[in-house]
Protein backbone atom coordinates (compact mmCIF):
# COMPACT_ATOMS: atom_id res chain seq x y z
CA UNK A 1 0.00 0.00 0.00
CA UNK A 2 1.20 3.30 -0.78
CA UNK A 3 0.92 6.30 2.10
CA UNK A 4 -0.76 8.73 -0.80
CA UNK A 5 -4.33 9.54 0.15
CA UNK A 6 -6.63 11.10 -2.44
CA UNK A 7 -7.10 14.66 -2.98
CA UNK A 8 -9.04 16.58 0.06
CA UNK A 9 -11.93 18.84 -1.55
CA UNK A 10 -10.94 20.90 1.58
CA UNK A 11 -7.19 21.55 0.69
CA UNK A 12 -6.06 23.77 -1.67
CA UNK A 13 -4.24 22.27 -5.03
CA UNK A 14 -0.53 22.21 -4.73
CA UNK A 15 -1.08 20.86 -0.72
CA UNK A 16 2.11 18.81 0.03
CA UNK A 17 4.10 19.41 -2.72
CA UNK A 18 7.39 22.44 -1.69
CA UNK A 19 6.66 25.70 -2.14
CA UNK A 20 7.34 26.86 -5.66
CA UNK A 21 6.88 23.81 -7.59
CA UNK A 22 4.61 23.09 -10.07
CA UNK A 23 1.54 20.64 -9.65
CA UNK A 24 1.13 17.96 -12.14
CA UNK A 25 0.72 18.78 -15.54
CA UNK A 26 1.79 22.45 -15.46
CA UNK A 27 4.62 23.97 -16.70
CA UNK A 28 7.48 26.50 -14.77
CA UNK A 29 7.58 29.66 -16.30
CA UNK A 30 11.38 29.18 -15.96
CA UNK A 31 11.16 25.97 -18.37
CA UNK A 32 9.60 27.49 -22.13
CA UNK A 33 6.00 29.00 -21.24
CA UNK A 34 6.28 32.95 -21.33
CA UNK A 35 3.92 34.70 -19.19
CA UNK A 36 0.75 36.05 -20.70
CA UNK A 37 0.61 39.47 -22.33
CA UNK A 38 -1.54 42.26 -21.41
CA UNK A 39 -4.27 42.06 -23.91
CA UNK A 40 -4.15 44.64 -27.12
CA UNK A 41 -7.04 47.30 -27.50
CA UNK A 42 -9.36 46.98 -30.81
CA UNK A 43 -7.23 48.02 -34.08
CA UNK A 44 -7.95 51.74 -34.92
CA UNK A 45 -8.62 52.54 -30.90
CA UNK A 46 -6.33 55.03 -29.00
CA UNK A 47 -5.13 54.33 -25.67
CA UNK A 48 -5.87 55.21 -22.47
CA UNK A 49 -5.47 59.33 -22.49
CA UNK A 50 -2.32 61.09 -20.57
CA UNK A 51 -2.93 63.51 -18.02
CA UNK A 52 -2.98 65.99 -19.75
CA UNK A 53 -5.64 65.00 -22.52
CA UNK A 54 -9.18 64.80 -21.69
CA UNK A 55 -11.45 62.02 -22.87
CA UNK A 56 -14.06 63.40 -25.85
CA UNK A 57 -17.53 63.47 -24.76
CA UNK A 58 -18.83 63.75 -28.18
CA UNK A 59 -19.93 66.63 -30.87
CA UNK A 60 -19.48 70.39 -29.87
CA UNK A 61 -23.37 70.61 -28.54
CA UNK A 62 -23.40 74.58 -30.21
CA UNK A 63 -22.56 72.52 -33.31
CA UNK A 64 -25.48 70.04 -33.40
CA UNK A 65 -27.79 73.17 -32.54
CA UNK A 66 -26.01 74.88 -35.65
CA UNK A 67 -27.09 72.09 -37.97
CA UNK A 68 -30.60 72.09 -36.81
CA UNK A 69 -31.30 75.68 -36.51
CA UNK A 70 -30.22 76.00 -40.44
CA UNK A 71 -33.50 74.72 -40.86
CA UNK A 72 -36.15 76.08 -38.20
CA UNK A 73 -34.34 79.36 -38.07
CA UNK A 74 -31.24 79.79 -40.08
CA UNK A 75 -29.65 83.10 -38.00
CA UNK A 76 -29.67 81.32 -35.21
CA UNK A 77 -27.81 78.73 -36.98
CA UNK A 78 -25.34 81.15 -38.19
CA UNK A 79 -24.71 82.34 -34.24
CA UNK A 80 -24.49 79.15 -33.29
CA UNK A 81 -21.83 77.96 -36.09
CA UNK A 82 -19.70 80.77 -35.42
CA UNK A 83 -19.98 80.29 -31.46
CA UNK A 84 -19.12 76.27 -32.09
CA UNK A 85 -16.22 77.22 -34.09
CA UNK A 86 -15.40 79.04 -31.42
CA UNK A 87 -15.31 76.90 -28.96
CA UNK A 88 -13.94 73.96 -31.06
CA UNK A 89 -10.97 75.67 -31.45
CA UNK A 90 -10.37 76.39 -28.16
CA UNK A 91 -11.22 72.97 -26.44
CA UNK A 92 -10.77 70.82 -29.30
CA UNK A 93 -14.00 68.95 -29.34
CA UNK A 94 -15.09 67.16 -32.12
CA UNK A 95 -18.30 68.53 -34.42
CA UNK A 96 -16.27 70.81 -36.63
CA UNK A 97 -17.93 69.70 -39.55
CA UNK A 98 -21.43 69.79 -37.93
CA UNK A 99 -20.76 73.44 -37.13
CA UNK A 100 -19.10 74.05 -41.10
CA UNK A 101 -22.31 72.14 -42.35
CA UNK A 102 -24.66 74.23 -40.35
CA UNK A 103 -22.70 77.74 -41.18
CA UNK A 104 -23.22 77.09 -44.99
CA UNK A 105 -27.02 75.86 -44.93
CA UNK A 106 -27.92 78.75 -42.73
CA UNK A 107 -26.32 81.21 -44.75
CA UNK A 108 -27.98 79.64 -47.81
CA UNK A 109 -31.48 79.26 -46.45
CA UNK A 110 -31.07 82.91 -45.09
CA UNK A 111 -30.25 84.18 -48.50
CA UNK A 112 -33.05 82.37 -50.22
CA UNK A 113 -35.09 83.82 -47.22
CA UNK A 114 -34.32 87.21 -48.38
CA UNK A 115 -34.55 86.85 -51.81
CA UNK A 116 -38.12 85.77 -51.39
CA UNK A 117 -39.00 88.03 -48.76
CA UNK A 118 -38.03 90.83 -51.60
CA UNK A 119 -39.98 89.32 -54.02
CA UNK A 120 -43.19 89.67 -52.06
CA UNK A 121 -42.27 93.03 -51.78
CA UNK A 122 -41.74 93.71 -55.46
CA UNK A 123 -44.77 91.61 -56.19
CA UNK A 124 -46.75 93.79 -53.16
CA UNK A 125 -45.10 96.92 -54.94
CA UNK A 126 -46.27 95.69 -58.64
CA UNK A 127 -49.50 94.83 -57.64
CA UNK A 128 -50.80 97.78 -55.97
CA UNK A 129 -48.94 100.40 -58.62
CA UNK A 130 -51.50 102.06 -60.82
CA UNK A 131 -50.27 101.13 -64.45
CA UNK A 132 -51.06 104.92 -65.43
CA UNK A 133 -55.15 103.50 -65.84
CA UNK A 134 -56.54 106.05 -63.50
CA UNK A 135 -58.63 103.54 -61.31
Amino acid sequence: MTDEQPPSPYEPPGHGQPYGQPQYGQQHPQWGQQPPYAPQPPYGQYGPSGPGQRPRGGPNVLAILSLVFAFVFAPAGIVCGHLAKRQIRQTGEEGDQLATWGLILSYVFTVLGVIACCGWIGLAIWANSDNGTGY
